[in-house]
């Protein structure tokens, strides 16, 4: 995977975001909290990659800082397909 991530996983954080305006590009550094998501976003953006991915995110990623920025989430993401891929 690359840093940059899939279509679909922009538009499943994007579901989860009112304040990021359709039109405007979802940056890497951007604070997901100023584009309003919220602990119950974030548990919803969870379910949604896990499902989208065929992944489990682990407790241990379970931290503000992984829901921090689209880059953060992203990478953690990139990693849970390597290790399935790897395993499966």
């Amino acid at each position: 995977m690359t840093d940059q991530w899939d279509d679909n996983f922009e538009a499943t954080i994007r579901q989860s975001l009112p304040f990021l305006a359709p039109d405007v590009s979802l940056a890497p550094d951007v604070d997901l909290l100023a584009l309003g998501l919220d602990s119950v976003r974030m548990v919803a953006v969870m379910v949604a990659l896990e499902n989208e991915y065929d992944v489990q995110f682990p407790d241990e990623v379970l931290t503000a800082e992984t829901f921090a920025t689209p880059g953060n989430l992203w990478r953690v993401v990139a990693a849970l397909i390597s290790v399935t891929e790897t395993a499966g």
